[in-house]
């Protein structure tokens, strides 16, 4: 563990959300001299992902939940940085043009919709998950914002409070016969890319110095002289420091070998309908005045999501039933590494075949009246999970001043107002002095099942040996 002073210079690797909320709570404890690194230049591109930015952080939206089954304290810190969404909505709205980053001051400045989100079953009964959330939510205080579709008393709460329009909007109970499922209006999703940008905005005010270029702010190399880290970046420089974080998503098995027993780099499925503006009934129905956020079939084998259409008309969904391994040499070893777009050096954007027949077996089912419109665009979008789905921030074993923050898991984003403050508590020594440090400690495990992390290289989830789909897939049989 490094002792740190307010004066000590740190270096935080990757400017995604782990990255820059670490950053910037680290400038807002004192810290002077932050800097961030990063191979891809977030900051002209805004993190948005139609400019060329690939990183599970520079997406289009994600989503914003406090349905944590039994985990109470990712629930509670969920809940508590739903307050700070709130007031970064009132600060961007408040604020001049010329005090916001530029992508904010040409389109939507809303970053957090608090549109719902319903959680809905694939069968004829709610899954243990749900009951237990819905107990939960009972103990905490909170279960009157949750309302089930098959409680008499629910649905006339919902009624009274302005959320029945949302109880069952692919119209199963009339189409299908039957619906269950629970809508928690206290939840919704963020534009991500806009969100990313404006904590990037917030850190560079606080001080924070951000390098962020594919080759000075390019990361190859980690080393210790002294008892002190180095980072080495693609344009040859070394960087002293007293501490380097290590949040490079992804990419922080690649740099940091030592977590490949803990954190793996795997990619979801994600793909894009495009709502026309001159179908106005299709525009309005999935506004997200109209549509909450939807999952479908979660631990039910379904394993699918969908978020309401952005203002360009993009309706996003994703499958996460399996999460994709993409095995390379990186230092001696075999680790999965992303796989992307645009930046790496062998490009992917398809999806295999199965994630995209999820999909589009979720459209099918669920809004029919979307299938003549086929599917616009697909993406992997590569992040790290953990053996057990919590993030790791912590030191790493036998290695100096170096500490590594990631694992998120698919479900680290809602946290970025508030992961730094948590984060900055650690890398100052006080983990053992908070529940989010224990959580979040390095740490094994001997289980035969760790979240897939067991099975390497001859698992069933490696990306070569799936079936790709096409473009020619992205239609629907029926069109």
């Amino acid at each position: 563990m490094a002792a740190i002073s307010l004066s000590s210079k740190i270096v935080v690797v990757g400017s995604g959300v782990f990255g820059i909320s670490t950053a910037l709570w680290l400038a807002r404890s004192g810290y002077e001299d932050v800097a961030v690194l990063d191979m891809q230049d977030t900051a002209s591109a805004a993190y948005d992902p139609s400019s060329g930015i690939d990183s599970a952080s520079a997406d289009l939206n994600k989503i914003i939940r406090f349905s944590y089954g039994s985990e109470i304290e990712y629930q509670r810190l969920a809940t508590e940085a739903a307050k700070m969404w709130d007031e970064w909505n009132r600060e961007i709205l408040a604020a001049s043009a010329d005090e916001l980053p530029e992508r904010l001051r040409n389109e939507d400045r809303k970053l957090w919709w608090n549109v719902g989100m319903l959680r809905m079953s694939s069968t004829s009964e709610l899954c243990d998950f749900e009951i237990t959330t819905l107990a939960n939510m009972e103990r905490e205080g909170i279960r009157e914002f949750q309302f089930r579709t098959d409680d008499d008393i629910d649905v006339s709460r919902a009624r009274e409070h302005g959320w029945a329009h949302k109880l069952d909007p692919c119209r199963r109970r009339e189409r299908l016969g039957t619906h269950k499922a629970v809508l928690d209006s206290t939840a919704g999703f963020v534009y991500a890319y806009k969100s990313c940008a404006w904590a990037q905005h917030l850190a560079r005010k606080a001080g924070v110095k951000m390098i962020l270029d594919p080759q000075r702010g390019k990361v190859v190399d980690i080393t210790t002289e002294d008892g002190q880290p180095v980072v080495h970046t693609a344009d040859g420089l070394r960087h002293a420091a007293n501490l380097v974080v290590v949040a490079g998503g992804g990419w922080t098995p690649s740099l940091v070998p030592e977590v490949r027993g803990l954190l793996e780099t795997t990619a979801g499925s994600v793909a894009n309908i495009k709502i026309p503006k001159d179908r106005p009934d299709l525009w309005e129905r999935f506004a997200p005045e109209n549509q909450p956020v939807i999952s479908w079939g979660s631990w039910q084998g379904k394993e699918v999501y969908s978020i309401p259409r952005d203002e360009r008309g993009t309706f996003k969904i994703g499958w996460r039933k399996k999460k994709w391994t993409n095995f390379e040499h990186v230092r001696g070893h075999r680790i999965s590494v992303p796989k992307t777009a645009h930046i790496t050096e062998n490009k992917e954007s398809r999806l295999p075949i199965a994630a995209l027949d999820g999909i589009k077996e979720y459209i099918s089912v669920n809004f029919p009246e979307l299938v003549p419109l086929g599917i616009a665009s697909t993406r992997l979008c590569w992040y790290t999970d953990s053996i057990d789905d919590s993030f790791v921030v912590d030191f790493v074993p036998g290695r100096p001043g170096v500490a590594v923050c990631s694992g998120g898991s698919g479900h680290g984003f809602k946290f970025l107002p508030i992961l730094g403050r948590e984060v900055v508590k650690i890398l100052e020594g006080k983990g053992s002095q908070t529940v989010y440090g224990q959580m979040w400690r390095w740490r094994s495990s001997s289980e035969p099942k760790r979240n897939g992390l067991e099975e390497g290289e001859q698992g069933p989830r490696v990306l070569s040996n799936q079936r790709m789909a096409t473009e020619a897939d992205w239609t629907f049989e029926d069109q």
